[in-house]
């Protein structure tokens, strides 16, 4: 794909081009960060490429603007969720505008807010800034905020520490300065096979998992027992998402997995919850179970995980709130974003990005030009603020 010059496109163009790249989490986005990175260079813009351990996907940062002091990082995730077995009304990776809206797979979440900040470079390099900029697009958001710890060692390493952090995700353009953690893991039971009509030969390690299920059933209402009503809901949450099991009905399972997650209040720890529970299996379920056969196991493995936001007034965080319509409250989100790994690293963090969750993830995903023009609104207004 072509790389625009330096014709200042708009924020409408470049989310064209961004949703062109099907950056599903499970391909490469390396090809949009090749992109990406002529594009800043045209500018005179230079940026680094953080690449995974497989190669196949990398973080990008750049700075614009003095890097002695500490400054502002936008934040953003280059992947998007998969669109198998969705019906949209247009192709996903082709960007659609119908009666105010514009079609496409990330629109709200969240190239929107990637087309918006890129759209504002030309003005960050037309004038001298009294703090730098710092974009950071990371890669497998979606599937764990697994690219964005890479991205903050790099971070970590710089002699400066920015001052603050704003992720894109898609809030209408509220300030959202709170939102729950996440940690998902996956049960793993081996049990015993056997020939049906033989039952108590074998281990059926699907009624394990169901007994495992049952006490994270239990768990569940525990957590429900700590709440902040700024939340909602306004309690920790633990569901039961996947399960596989079994071979046929003839069958004693010798095999059964199970995903879980939970995702918590701020300051809520999980992991003494898990350590009980992983011990109440080795000592309530796993000795009737090897009594027929000692490779039947149960075993705990994580999926991901990222902290809770919280974000701690700042004078930087102060300000930049200035720059936003004043809220009737300042809000908290249920889905996570990248922003407590920030807050973690010592960078308050803001979210605040064009569009909506309802629309993310969703067939005819979509943002509305209304959205964008308030994203553009707010970004301009922080570029003056960042004027020298």
């Amino acid at each position: 794909m072509a790389c625009p010059a330096m014709n200042n496109p708009t924020t409408r163009e470049l989310l064209a081009d961004l949703i062109a790249f099907d950056t599903v989490s499970r391909h490469s986005n390396l090809a949009l960060m090749d992109w990406v990175q002529r594009y800043l260079a045209s500018y005179g813009v230079s940026s680094q490429l953080l690449p995974d351990a497989s190669g196949e996907k990398a973080n990008l940062l750049a700075v614009i603007g003095p890097q002695e002091i500490p400054g502002i990082v936008l934040s953003g995730h280059t992947d998007v969720v998969p669109v198998d077995g969705q019906q949209w009304q247009s192709d996903p990776f082709l960007l659609q505008e119908r009666e105010g809206k514009l079609y496409g797979r990330g629109a709200a979440d969240m190239k929107s807010w990637l087309a918006a900040v890129l759209a504002l470079v030309p003005q960050l390099v037309a004038q001298p800034l009294r703090l730098p900029v710092w974009l950071a697009f990371s890669h497998d958001e979606e599937v764990g905020c697994k690219g964005v710890p890479g991205l903050l060692e790099h971070l970590d390493s710089l002699p400066v520490r920015p001052a603050a952090c704003i992720v894109g995700e898609p809030t209408e353009m509220r300030p959202i300065l709170g939102h729950k953690g996440k940690i998902a893991l996956r049960c793993t039971v081996t049990g015993l096979a056997s020939h049906s009509a033989y039952t108590p030969q074998g281990v059926n390690a699907i009624e394990v998992a169901v007994r495992i299920i049952q006490r994270l059933m239990a768990l569940a209402e525990k957590l429900r027992l700590q709440q902040n009503l700024a939340f909602d809901p306004p309690y920790s949450t633990l569901q039961t998402g996947v399960i596989r099991g079994g071979e046929a009905l003839n069958i004693v399972p010798a095999h059964c997995q199970f995903d879980f997650e939970i995702r918590m209040l701020p300051g809520v720890e999980v992991q003494p919850m898990m350590a009980e529970l992983e011990a109440w299996c080795q000592r309530e379920l796993l000795p009737e179970m090897q009594r027929r056969s000692p490779v039947c196991a149960i075993t705990f493995s994580p999926l991901s995980h990222y902290p809770g936001l919280e974000t701690c007034a700042t004078t930087t965080i102060d300000q930049l709130l200035t720059l936003l319509p004043p809220p009737e409250a300042l809000s908290t989100v249920a889905f996570g974003t990248e922003g407590g790994l920030f807050q973690q690293h010592g960078i308050p963090t803001l979210v605040c990005g064009p569009g909506a969750m309802a629309q993310g993830h969703k067939p005819d995903e979509f943002v509305s030009l209304d959205q964008l023009a308030l994203c553009d609104d707010f970004l301009i207004r922080l570029c003056r603020w960042l004027r020298a």
